[in-house]
């Protein structure tokens, strides 16, 4: 009886890579092309850097301008909620009005109780703003250079009964002006912000 056996496979060759090929080292950055890379990025950050503080002033704006609005719209809710006075004046210290400054100083939100427009002991703070960023400017016109004044129906007024409506502008420090936000506020007391653009901001 013929007994076949089934040759086996002769083992593979293994192929090794010289250790001198796999320790070979990477070629690095000669003088010339490390200057060539910090001159291209010299430029590119030269470019970059300025739209990132236009980028930066102009969120402070809008950062600044939406606080202002959110703060009448609060006390505009608040006269009606009440059936009174509510005011909203510049304050430096969260307790008096004042008539010197602009806005950036902070300001407060309060009952005003008995119509004199004036923060009085007991008469109750609904809020306090702190003071802005120190680069910032706010300027209202003349009818809102001190306070805002809503009546129980939720229209501005004036502490002698006239109507109060005008813009409060909130902009950059700056002698050449750029890119700003206006607050207008209507006869019927509704505010709203809209971008403009102002010659100088002292």
């Amino acid at each position: 009886m013929n007994t076949h056996t089934t040759p086996t496979a002769a083992p593979s060759s293994i192929n090794l890579v010289p250790l001198r090929q796999r320790n070979r080292r990477l070629r690095g950055f000669t003088l010339v092309e490390l200057m060539m890379v910090i001159a291209v990025a010299s430029v590119l950050l030269g470019f970059g850097v300025p739209s990132m503080t236009a980028l930066m002033n102009s969120n402070k704006l809008t950062a600044a301008s939406n606080a202002l609005l959110s703060s009448m719209r609060l006390a505009r809710s608040e006269a009606f909620k009440r059936n009174g006075k509510v005011v909203l004046c510049k304050s430096g210290d969260g307790v008096a009005c004042v008539s010197k400054g602009g806005w950036e100083q902070g300001w407060i939100v309060f009952h005003d109780a008995n119509h004199n427009g004036e923060h009085d002991q007991d008469e109750v703070v609904i809020e306090r703003a702190n003071a802005l960023p120190a680069s910032l400017r706010v300027t209202g016109n003349s009818s809102l250079a001190k306070y805002v004044s809503f009546v129980s129906t939720g229209t501005t007024r004036l502490i002698g009964g006239g109507f109060q409506a005008g813009t409060v502008t909130v902009c950059n420090q700056s002698a050449t002006g750029g890119e700003a936000r206006q607050i207008v506020l209507n006869v019927v007391g509704r505010p709203r912000v809209q971008k403009v653009a102002v010659g100088s901001c002292a």
